[in-house]
């Protein structure tokens, strides 16, 4: 039997009546990460979100099986791909943004605090003049801006913590809150990567179980529990604030702020992220080909305890 765990499960949440859209869900087992297809039912128009480039941290090889994936079922549900989207620059993916712009002819686009991120990771790399979000991003989403996927209005919600430009993307009765919570049965996600801090993540959360209790919350990774052996992304705010183990109704902001830190310090780096974080700051580039043709990565030593 196969784990599911260990595969690519896709989800459809259909849309529940005006305003809202069809949500699709494609699990990428090798990272745990959930990638979205968010369409109007009207229009057919679809942003693609948090899609993975496929990379294999032991033999530095890419491939392109999940952003295939998605491409299928976009051609499968007769959708046409409006948008390319990220909520922040991935630590363990490498994001597919470019690679799906240039296979859609889309625009992608992230948050507009993701400068601030590359300033960070461009001293860890000592790579000064390596990143530029406003030349490989064609939009930079602001705090409260919205736009349209078809005739859907999408607002966004900077929702900062995991990183300090994270942000959320409210499209009608859906919200696609990457890495802020997890499923109800395992709580949140880590904060404690350069930028982050876990007070702007516990705020982060608040602003987003204040959204109605019908919402359903989009998360950015599951790896399954203890209990549980098949991955779920879905969740509504309501059982969220009922049921979240690490902040549902009545937690304490500081018993949350030492919960989380606690957690964060038993933590590894994940195993991706000196890589993925090079070429996500890109924008989903891999640094120019050197004089040989080949593309190369620096990574830092002794930099992280």
């Amino acid at each position: 039997m196969n784990d599911p765990l260990n595969t690519a499960v896709v989800r459809h949440s259909p849309s529940t009546g005006a305003g809202s859209p069809d949500v699709w869900g494609i699990y990428e087992p090798d990272t745990g990460s959930i990638q979205y297809i968010c369409a109007d039912p009207t229009t057919k128009k679809a942003a693609l979100i948090d899609v993975v480039w496929n990379f294999d941290p032991k033999n530095y090889k890419f491939t392109t099986e999940s952003m295939d994936q998605v491409l299928d079922l976009v051609e499968e549900n007769g959708l046409s791909v409006q948008w390319i989207l990220d909520t922040h620059p991935h630590a363990d993916h490498v994001m597919a943004s470019t690679q799906l712009k240039e296979r859609t002819g889309a625009p992608n686009a992230i948050g507009s605090l993701v400068p601030e991120i590359a300033k960070i990771w461009a001293d860890l790399y000592n790579l000064p003049d390596a990143f530029d979000p406003v030349r490989d991003f064609d939009h930079l989403f602001r705090e409260g801006e919205t736009f349209k996927i078809g005739e859907l209005d999408v607002k966004v919600m900077l929702s900062p913590g995991h990183t300090l430009g994270s942000i959320t993307y409210v499209c009608g009765d859906a919200a696609f809150v990457h890495d802020t919570l997890m499923q109800p049965d395992a709580g949140t996600s880590r904060s404690d990567f350069p930028g982050g801090t876990t007070e702007e993540l516990w705020q982060s959360i608040q602003d987003i179980l204040a959204l109605p209790g019908s919402t359903r919350l989009y998360i950015g990774h599951d790896y399954g529990t203890d209990e549980r052996k098949e991955p779920q992304w879905e969740a509504t705010v309501d059982e969220h604030r009922a049921c979240n183990i690490h902040v549902k109704d009545g937690t304490k902001r500081e018993d949350y702020i030492e919960r989380r830190q606690k957690r964060d310090a038993t933590l590894s780096l994940p195993n991706r992220i000196l890589a993925a974080l090079q070429i996500n700051l890109r924008g989903g580039r891999l640094p120019p080909a050197e004089d040989d043709g080949n593309h190369y990565l620096k990574l830092p030593v002794n930099r992280f305890d």
